[in-house]
């Protein structure tokens, strides 16, 4: 169905329920043939609903973000309920039940809300129930469902199955999650002739715990058109909408990008019932930015990259359930004219066998350059990488998964001269932004931290990487695996040429055909799937967005 079509049926369809509602009101079946017409209508009273559905975020042990928005102001309210695998209502000692009420949604915050909720058992599985109250009452409800992470004990249920999982497995501190980047990016948006964005269906299929969004999760800069010629001739058709027709740059053209991604089925379906872990990169601002920047892209009345910042953060942190309280936006929070960095780098535990390591490398960005400086210069920031060290080495989790929006042995070029990542082509010791990562690295090594992987994506394609200081020119760190997923839903490129600092070794890489390849037949669009078995195995699999698995590797824990 085109996207005219559709959303002619849409408001035809709803004037034709207000319509019905009016003449009900009009002409009530208890009045009698010929009796005079009412003098006035009574007014429709509308329900609220939730247009983008509902989401949970940053779950642990015991606690979870629970996220909406409505359809105008509101309060919204939660009930959880404990479940077993069967989605039954747990009773007696198992039982658990209760009602939330959080914030008012506003204009202000585009009428989005969410809910902390603190206190949840560990290893449970909760049904979810969200909607919205005004002074009609309730609204629509929306359903979903998530799991806490396991705990030191998990509790055991009737037949003795793990609540926290699906399908009848024995109870365990066991746990699976996906993770990839790169949504609706390159002009490539919702196709609903081939089922929309089918690598978040693949995703959801495989019933992870939770899911990591490393990052690119809307393209401020790449308009979506309603059709796009590709390659081959054959015609790509987008679902279009008046925000994505151009480079966001108002706040409201970036709240746009945020609920055009939610208009696909096969996301909002996943995000009721897998709960997310969201990072930023650049394209939820624009392209390559970092702070201080000035364009000179001429589809941009508006040039500071500062003030498109400020905007495209406070889109972007209304429409994520993000936990850490010191970067939920609140209104006020930015300024028009100026980006005021708020701290979204943060640890998720995921109980004993895992801990989550979510980093910032857009917020604290340096100018790029070629890279090659004789001194420090910032991917993280003094601040973040002092807390990164801290949280790693004060971590018990036998894993310690550290995820980067941006990967460290790929060479990401900004232009012909200048580096996007931290990678500089310069294969000798290490320069520039290498330097602070050097350092933590080093610091890994000196407090004897075991078992951290990398999880990255922004690339365009998929890879497994071993770096060791065997192969290294800088030596003073521990060997470690990185992994590298995407896009879900974008156009694709690479593989990229490595740079040799830290000693990569390349042990599998796929890329589309060629650089832009639209994510038509899914073959060249890529996500990651990890499988943290009780016994600590850590299995890395990388996938398409048909669910093939490309690529896998277990890692055994160091003691």
């Amino acid at each position: 169905m085109t996207d005219l079509s559709r959303r002619t049926l849409v408001k035809t369809s709803l004037a034709g329920l207000a319509l019905t509602g009016l003449v009900a009101s009009a002409a009530p079946a208890s009045a009698a043939p010929g009796s005079p017409a009412p003098s006035a209508i009574p007014l429709v009273r509308k329900r609220l609903t939730l247009p983008t559905g509902i989401a949970t975020g940053d779950v642990t042990t015991d606690s979870a973000v629970l996220w909406s928005r409505a359809s105008g102001p509101g309060r919204l309210t939660a009930l959880l309920r404990a479940v077993d695998d069967s989605g039954e209502i747990l009773r007696g000692r198992n039982a658990f039940s209760r009602t939330l009420r959080g914030p008012l949604a506003t204009e202000a915050s585009d009428f989005t809300a969410k809910i902390h909720a603190k206190g949840l058992p560990a290893g449970t599985r909760f049904a979810l129930e969200l909607n919205f109250e005004d002074d009609n009452g309730a609204g629509e409800a929306v359903r979903g469902t998530f799991s806490t992470a396991p705990g030191l004990s998990t509790p055991q249920h009737d037949g003795g199955t793990d609540v926290a999982r699906g399908g009848g497995r024995p109870s365990s501190s066991s746990q699976s999650f996906v993770w990839t980047g790169d949504t609706a990016g390159q002009g490539w948006g919702i196709n609903e002739d081939l089922g929309g964005m089918r690598g978040y269906k693949a995703m959801h299929a495989t019933k992870p715990d939770f899911f990591i969004h490393s990052g690119d999760t809307i393209y401020a800069d790449g308009p979506i058109a309603a059709t796009v010629t590709e390659k081959d001739g054959q015609v790509w058709r987008n679902i279009v909408t008046e925000e994505v027709s151009k480079v966001a740059e108002t706040l409201k053209e970036y709240r746009g990008r945020h609920r055009y991604n939610s208009l696909d089925a096969n996301m909002r379906a996943m995000f009721a019932e897998v709960p997310v872990m969201a990072q930023w990169d650049d394209h939820e601002t624009t392209n390559n930015w970092y702070p201080g920047e000035i364009l000179d892209d001429p589809r941009y009345t508006e040039r500071n990259v500062n003030v498109l910042a400020a905007r495209g953060r406070q889109a972007w942190q209304e429409n994520m359930p993000i936990a850490d309280a010191a970067a939920l936006w609140r209104p006020g929070t930015f300024d028009a004219g100026q980006y005021q960095p708020a701290r979204i780098y943060r640890k998720i535990s995921r109980g004993p066998q895992l801990d989550i390591f979510c980093l910032d490398m857009r917020t604290f960005k340096s100018p790029n350059t070629d890279g090659k400086e004789p001194y420090t210069t910032n991917i993280l920031g003094q601040e973040q990488v002092d807390w990164l060290i801290k949280e790693v080495r004060q971590s018990k989790a036998t894993w310690k998964v550290i995820a980067a929006d941006l990967p460290l042995g790929i060479i990401v070029p900004d232009g012909p001269v200048n580096q996007e990542s931290l990678a500089n082509r310069d294969h000798g010791a290490p320069l520039g932004r290498e330097l602070e990562i050097a350092g933590v690295l080093s610091a890994f090594k000196k407090h004897r931290v075991k078992n951290t992987v990398w999880l990255t994506a922004d690339v365009h394609y998929c890879a497994a990487h071993h770096y060791s200081p065997e192969r290294a020119s800088f030596t003073d760190f521990d060997p470690f695996h990185e992994f590298v997923a995407g896009p879900i839903n974008a156009g694709s490129f690479g593989p990229s040429e490595m740079d040799g600092t830290f000693g990569p070794e390349v042990l599998f890489a796929r890329a589309g055909r060629f650089a832009g390849e639209s994510p038509r037949n899914g073959e060249n669009q890529y996500f990651g799937h990890v499988e943290l078995a009780a016994d600590g195995l850590f299995t890395v699999s990388l996938r398409n967005a048909n669910g093939a698995v490309l690529y896998s590797k277990t890692l055994a824990p160091e003691r």
